[in-house]
């Protein structure tokens, strides 16, 4: 019989992020509507342009352009001029347009930080509208699905996925060749590098090319470790922690060990995050430390073989640490954002797509596509991949904590991902630290 996870476990990880079809109808006696009854005017054809990071040969990928794809087949009165921008260049490109107000019509964003500066920027408007107007739909989402996308009480995206970002997988063939088990301590992942450099095996693949991978999947979740998660909020707050603390360089100093012990392979900092993940599902590392979307990945690209020795845990505890061990960074997925350009008809159209983009079927679908959503939908586990549905239960064992780059503003997580490419070939972690804390303050200032 098939085995199903309910979407309790669901709830339980993203509860913890944030603490009838109208038309002309017959009458009811079977008997046609009058003749001389005002007919449909046939619907008004307008274009849309769309941006989105769906690239990629991933699960999720193909199944959110086949979703644009019959979109466009079912409604041929909306056009769409739609823009596929690989991942790795997709924010740059948003800030760009954003900079110059020259937003697309609808485009792939992402909840928290970015949500919250476009509706400062007067980029965005609100769905209020189109999710009270499907109130299952709506009541359908996990709790505080929309938190993070809403400003003022107003709601800007409703999200398509759900993505935790510093799972750390592991290959238990390889592990179990060399009579280890998964790291519970900080020491015991140190041993681990040692064991399997004598080896001459990678101990952790990494591809921090785009920088953001060091920040999002590694540090968020290891500085919490160290710091604690009221830290991180005061110091995102500007409330009595500062980037300069004590803590915070810690956090930078057991990071910089890993890559002191060569953790990592040579010139992480020169491939992506699916170089990474291809690294890893070839059997060239043992263990690798990256977010939920590389179920997807992995489900598309990999071997039957090397998905069947994949396992995943969460990062190791540390010594005197302030922070939850068992607990994971994460947020809620990205959702499709409307600019405040459009209007009329056009305005319907595109919430007809935002709809058809983040509908209970196409949850469905996401998640049998081995990515996890932020939507009640019970998992057949004979419909995804071995590791996938162990990581869906893992989600229903840990906290979650916030991702750096959700909180901190898209200036200073950049001078954070910088920071952390300097920091990983040898940069002060003090004077990192430093960068960190006057590029926050500035932006505390100008933001006052």
């Amino acid at each position: 019989m098939k085995k199903t996870l309910t979407f309790a476990i669901m709830t339980a990880f993203i509860v913890s992020i944030i603490g009838c079809s109208s038309g002309n109808k017959e009458e009811a006696s079977g008997k046609p509507a009058a003749s001389g009854a005002t007919e449909t005017k046939a619907p008004e054809k307008v274009k849309l342009s769309l941006w989105h990071n769906y690239t990629g040969d991933d699960l999720r990928a193909q199944t959110m352009r086949a979703t644009l794809e019959q979109f466009q087949k079912d409604n041929p009165n909306i056009e769409l001029d739609v823009q596929g921008i690989p991942p790795d260049g997709y924010r740059a490109r948003l800030k760009t347009v954003a900079a110059a107000n020259e937003m697309p019509d609808l485009f792939v964003m992402w909840p928290g930080v970015m949500t919250r500066e476009f509706v400062g920027g007067e980029l965005l408007q609100p769905i209020n509208e189109l999710l009270d107007s499907k109130p299952e739909w709506k009541e359908g989402f996990l709790p505080n699905s929309f938190t993070e996308f809403t400003v003022d009480e107003k709601t800007y995206g409703a999200p398509m996925a759900l993505s935790p970002t510093s799972i750390l997988y592991y290959n238990k063939t390889i592990f179990d060749e060399h009579n280890v088990q998964p790291p519970k301590t900080w020491d015991d992942l140190m041993n681990l590098v040692d064991t399997f450099k004598k080896a001459k095996i990678t101990p952790i693949a990494l591809g921090n090319k785009a920088a953001w991978v060091a920040q999002s999947s590694i540090l968020s979740s290891l500085a919490d470790r160290v710091t604690g998660t009221e830290w991180f909020l005061k110091a995102a707050a500007g409330d009595g922690a500062k980037f300069t603390d004590p803590e915070f360089v810690e956090a930078l100093k057991h990071l910089q060990q890993l890559s002191d012990a060569k953790a990592f392979q040579d010139g992480f900092n020169s491939i992506d995050n699916t170089q990474m993940e291809q690294m890893f599902a070839q059997g060239k590392a043992a263990m690798m430390i990256d977010g939920g979307w590389a179920l997807t990945n992995l489900a598309a690209n990999a071997s039957p073989e090397a998905l069947a020795a994949m396992r995943a845990t969460v990062l190791p505890s540390i010594p005197g640490g302030k922070g939850n061990p068992d607990s994971l960074s994460g947020v809620v997925g990205t959702g499709l954002g409307l600019s405040k350009k459009v209007e009329g008809a056009r305005k319907d159209a595109a919430f007809k797509l935002i709809y058809a983009m983040a509908n209970p079927e196409v949850q469905k679908k996401t998640l049998e596509g081995n990515q996890l959503v932020s939507y009640k939908v019970e998992l057949d586990t004979s419909k995804v991949t071995p590791i996938f549905a162990e990581v869906y239960k893992l989600l229903g064992t840990v906290t979650t904590t916030p991702v750096y780059d959700g909180r901190l503003s898209s200036a200073v997580a950049d001078v954070v991902n910088n920071g952390l490419q300097e920091l990983l070939m040898g940069g002060n972690p003090e004077a990192i630290a430093k960068k960190i804390q006057a590029a926050h303050e500035k932006e505390l200032a100008g933001s006052k």
